[in-house]
């Protein structure tokens, strides 16, 4: 057996939330592209069909759901289309989430609470949902929750979104040890990455700025994302649990420039 041959996915089934774009949609194609068929929701539709569309021309099959992610109803609905479809699930990738920078002294407690929901609470009943499937359909399983630097570094104006994403982090590290050896649980702390969302502040200006604070002198692909996500998705990473892989271009600090309470 070829090296190469522990990176396929043939056979396996990967359901992905907030697949419609960014690094969700990466993560799909690249799962689809090592030969796994793919189940992705998120809330725009004709976004998950233009994803479904180029699944299906790497020659895998694709379903789409709408989904919510703060949603039970939707959360049950996402997970059952894969058996429904599919009849197994091998893989499950906990993207959706997110929450914009804020100055601690503007960030009401529904603020963080709402950021600990989006980011962490999904992740956990998603988890809930997919495990005992994947245990009942294929005996073992992969959980990748998608965290950020901002969850391991700390920076002015991120104390709901960094929180929350340090609390993702060790809610990976908490399910690894609870579910090994058949379900694996680990996670990428993702760095600046070129997604839509952070098209949204990107100035030429604040990417330079960027770019230079980061060593590897770039900002991060969603391929670059997506590769490590299928390392974790696939045998290669048999021996992996619990671990919290950083994907972040050698950042040991946050590379935005945030102002403090009293600059």
């Amino acid at each position: 057996m070829s090296i190469l041959d522990k990176f396929r996915l043939d056979g396996k089934v990967a359901v992905v939330t907030g697949g419609g774009r960014g690094i969700g949609a990466a993560c799909a194609k690249a799962f689809a592209e090592a030969g796994a068929n793919i189940v992705i929701g998120a809330r725009t539709m004709s976004e998950l069909e233009s994803v479904q569309a180029e699944i299906e021309a790497l020659g895998q099959k694709a379903v789409v759901i709408k989904l919510d992610v703060l949603n039970q109803d939707d959360r049950e609905n996402f997970i059952n289309a894969a058996i429904d479809a599919f009849g197994r699930i091998d893989i499950l990738v906990n993207n959706a989430g997110g929450f914009p920078p804020k100055p601690a002294l503007k960030t009401s407690i529904d603020d963080f609470e709402a950021a600990f929901r989006f980011n962490v609470s999904t992740a956990l009943a998603c988890t809930q949902l997919a495990i005992p499937k994947m245990i009942e359909t294929a005996g073992e399983g992969s959980i990748i929750n998608i965290s950020s630097v901002a969850g391991h570094e700390p920076c002015s104006q991120f104390v709901a979104y960094g929180v929350a994403k340090s609390s993702l982090s060790f809610l990976t590290k908490e399910l690894a040890q609870e579910f090994a050896p058949k379900i694996r649980v680990n996670a990428i702390a993702v760095g600046s990455t070129k997604t839509e969302a952070l098209n949204t502040v990107l100035t030429p200006q604040i990417e330079k700025d960027m770019v230079d604070l980061t060593p590897m002198n770039r900002l991060g692909e969603v391929e670059d994302i997506s590769a490590c996500a299928l390392y974790l998705a696939s045998p290669a990473s048999a021996y992996l649990t619990g671990d919290i892989i950083q994907v972040n271009g050698g950042l040991n600090s946050l590379n935005m420039k945030m102002p403090r309470a009293f600059d």
